[in-house]
């Protein structure tokens, strides 16, 4: 254990350096990319005016929600990588009850928004990339919490990943 400890900690690599290095790429990306098509001159694109503020405003106030709640609840535990911090607590209080990931689920409705409101698919690619990245980083993340919180599994099952699970049925007494 100590010797695996050490190389987790050591190494460049072994704590998700990686995945947060293309994390960050695709964050850029998705601010620098310009919206394509471009069909702002259309006119299905403009008599959905409307109906696009309204889809950027609601994913974006999400967006704040999760990601200030998660900076709030684990900022004491706050790390960029997926690796765990050493004293790290289990956390599964505030929007951490609705999903195991609010940080990552804020960055994924902050995309939604903006792919929505600019029609593009260009943005679009690159959101569902941020998925699949995030969902492996989260993923990874998660085979370290099982490590060191026995309880993280029960917790998994209760609660969804980047999406609040629903219930069905009479709550428990």
């Amino acid at each position: 254990m100590e010797k695996r400890q050490e190389r987790q900690n050591g190494q460049f690599g072994q704590r998700g350096e990686l995945l947060l290095a293309l994390q960050l790429l695709l964050m850029l990306g998705f601010v620098v990319v310009p919206p394509w098509p471009s069909e702002q001159d259309s006119v299905l694109f403009r008599s959905l005016a409307g109906f696009r503020w309204l889809m950027l405003t609601f994913c974006w106030i999400s967006s704040l929600i999760f990601t200030l709640g998660g900076f709030l609840a684990i900022r004491k535990y706050l790390t960029p990588l997926p690796y765990p911090v050493e004293d790290n607590q289990l956390v599964t209080t505030g929007v951490f009850r609705l999903v195991r990931h609010p940080i990552y689920t804020g960055l994924l409705l902050a995309g939604a928004g903006w792919t929505i409101f600019t029609a593009s698919a260009a943005h679009l690619l690159v959101s569902i990339v941020a998925a699949l990245l995030l969902d492996h980083k989260a993923s990874r993340e998660e085979g370290w919490l099982r490590q060191r919180h026995p309880e993280y599994a029960e917790y998994a099952l209760r609660t969804g990943k980047f999406i609040p699970k629903l219930r069905v049925g009479k709550r428990k007494q």
